[in-house]
């Protein structure tokens, strides 16, 4: 009798092993895609999150014209990585709206200060809610918006510099 249960705590290992192994080498899609893809953007007016730059509300994001939200914030790396793709965009005329999460004026400030601001409005969304609304899943996460205020394409994730030309025709489509 005693001779099996000297196995058990191997056989327990190996099993545990195996279930952790398993999921190593199949892991679970943890990436959030917002269902509000195709569906006119929640509506919300949210307070300014910068000194120099007013306040956003979801009815000026349908203006006629397909614009970039962009969510982050300044305690995300990714977010100041992305930073010189979103500048690119600026320049090449895309209009760029943001939601800060979780953040403060100051350190809103200080990151845009920092690595420079393509932005035309910031709105600041202290709680998460409007992000959250929007089925977004993490900072930086960005949203191309159609000209009737709808969302027409969501990117998870840092912008990167060959995401770019992706982002300009997907933009071009989104009228």
């Amino acid at each position: 009798m005693r001779k099996p249960l000297i196995w058990l705590p191997l056989a327990l290992f190996l099993g545990f092993f195996g279930l952790f192994a398993s999921g190593l080498l199949r892991p679970d899609d943890r990436i959030i895609n917002s269902k509000l893809v195709g569906k006119a953007l929640p509506a919300f007016v949210l307070p300014a999150a910068a000194s120099d730059r007013p306040p956003l509300a979801s009815s000026e994001l349908a203006t006629g014209k397909p614009r970039l939200l962009n969510i982050f914030a300044s305690w995300c790396v990714p977010c100041a990585a992305e930073a010189p793709q979103l500048l690119a965009l600026r320049q090449a005329g895309v209009e760029i709206d943001a939601i800060a999460i979780r953040d403060a004026r100051p350190d809103v400030d200080a990151f845009l200060k920092r690595y420079g601001n393509p932005y035309s409005r910031i709105g600041l969304d202290a709680r998460s809610e409007v992000q959250i609304a929007m089925g977004s899943s993490g900072v930086p996460e960005s949203f191309i918006i159609d000209g009737r205020g709808r969302i027409a394409y969501q990117h998870v994730g840092d912008i990167r510099q060959d995401d770019v030309p992706m982002i300009l025709d997907r933009l071009r489509n989104a009228q």
